[in-house]
This record gives C-alpha cells, structure tokens and sequence, in this order.
C-alpha cells in the first residue's frame, strides 16, 4: 500500500499521469524517516527540515500540513501494510501539482508516502569492506539547492554505476573547487587524532539529519573536537578513520580509499550514542 494524498491506495495502482511535475521536471522534495514501532525517529527535525524545504523553493504548504497530521498519515501507512510494530522506511514525497509548462500553473503541492521494512529497529555497524574513490566526471554545485532533498540524483546515479564498473563500494564527490562535499550515499567525516572534521554546508553538502545528530553529539563531547570546514582530497589518505552518515545506515565505516585503510574505536561509541538519541527524538 501507499498513501496518495491521505488515501490508501494498492502499491500498483497508476496515481501519477505522464505530466506530473515530478517526472518531468524533478519538482519534487522527500523525507526518508525510520519508524520502530510507531516512533517516528527525529520526526520534528525531518518534518521541520520539510517544511524549510518547501519555503526554499516556493512550494505552498497547505493548511493541512501540520507535524500531527504527517505524523498520522506515515502511522496509517504503516498499519495498512501491516508494519504498525515493526522497524521500517517511510518516504514522503512532495510535488507541484501536475502541468507540463516549465512555469507551474500555480504553487499548490500533492504528495505521496511509501514504505519498506527494515532490517533492524537499531543502528548497527557494519564490519565489511567498504572501499571508495574519488568520483571526478561531474561536480556537485556549492549551493544552498544542493543541500536539499531533492530529487535530483542523476549525478549520484552515474556514480553509483561508476563505482560498480570499477569495484567500489562508493564514491566521494567533489564541488567545482575539487573540494570533497561527501560520498554517493551520505555525508563525510573524517577523524584525524582528536578531531573530527565533516564539509559544511557552504561548500555544498546535503544538509542530512543524521549529520545534526552526530555534531549535536560531538559538540558535547569531552573526547573529540568538531570541525566544520572545507575537505581537500589531500586530508583523506591522512585521515585515521573516514566514514558516512545517512538516516539508513545511521554510521557507514570506510575502510579503504587508494593505499589508505582505516580502522577506529570512535565508530562504537557514536553508533551508541546515535541511537540513544533517535530513541528520545
């Protein structure tokens, strides 16, 4: 089942025509959100984020759009597929309402929730091989559009299919400065002794809620010291630890990058931490 605009409606059935914004234009914002058993995982951060979102590019937030009322539609989602008490992906997609001229008739929004089951209610830690690689044939801009969630992916997509071809498990992007933003899947953080560095906002990141969580965590440790700075790709084989954060994976240890390997402590401790956090917020 999805939910199309407050109804549910069979995954299979048609709820978009050929015209949809969406499709044609990429006129669309999402917000991937964990649920484990009814609770909605830094769900005022996602819905805030959203709403922020939707002001940047001129969509109209409709009256109906509180945080109670998405609230109850990701919940009634999750129990018309029977996933009320189970962990699980929900992804809610907003849209300018359908037309085909690059100008929208008007700034009105629809909007579409789907879901997957996930394998765990927590955040756990990985311990294979994760080698990345620089990915050089396109940039991401260092602008506040990129910082969005967006769907515009295409630079992503190739890079995934790169990493493929080439046997690796990800890959770091770049702006047009040849500055590393962050990786296909998640934004970057590196650990040099007791700092931890991430790329910041200015230089074209995705503004991920994972990534607030993990500075509001390292802003308040006695253990390291939290950087947000420009990233050469000089610093990566320097660093003593690289990893991703995202709402999926929560903290994605890198393992490998050219002649560089890493190993850490940090990782268990965070991960502990992050999921302490998503339990409360």
């Amino acid at each position: 089942m999805i939910n199309f605009k407050g109804t549910l409606v069979a995954k299979e059935t048609p709820v978009f025509g050929a015209n949809n914004r969406s499709f044609i234009y990429g006129d669309v914002l999402h917000e991937e959100i964990k649920v484990v058993n009814g609770h909605l995982y830094f769900w005022e951060e996602h819905y805030l984020r959203l709403m922020a979102s939707m002001r940047i590019l001129r969509m109209e937030i409709p009256m109906v759009f509180t945080l109670e009322y998405l609230e109850e539609q990701v919940l009634a989602l999750l129990k018309g597929n029977g996933l009320q008490d189970s962990a699980a992906f929900v992804r809610i997609s907003v849209f300018r309402k359908t037309g085909s001229s690059l100008l929208p008739e008007d700034n009105e929004v629809s909007y579409v929730m789907t879901c997957e089951k996930s394998s765990s209610p927590f955040y756990t830690l990985p311990d294979d091989t994760y080698e990345v690689e620089l990915f050089k044939d396109f940039y991401l801009n260092a602008d506040m559009l990129s910082t969005l969630p967006t769907n515009s992916s295409m630079l992503r997509v190739v890079g995934s299919i790169y990493a493929r071809e080439n046997g690796y498990q990800d890959c770091l992007l770049l702006n047009a400065q040849k500055n590393v933003v962050q990786s296909l899947y998640g934004n970057l953080f590196l650990l040099q002794g007791e700092q931890i560095k991430t790329p910041s906002l200015s230089d074209g990141c995705s503004d991920g809620i994972i990534r607030r969580r993990l500075i509001d965590i390292l802003n308040t440790s006695d253990e390291f010291q939290l950087q947000e700075a420009t990233v050469s790709p000089f610093e990566l084989q320097k660093a003593d630890a690289l990893f991703i954060s995202n709402i999926r994976m929560g903290i994605r240890p890198i393992t490998k990058y050219r002649k560089a390997e890493y190993k850490s402590d940090v990782y268990q401790s965070l991960i502990g931490k992050l999921n302490a956090a998503a339990r409360l917020g």
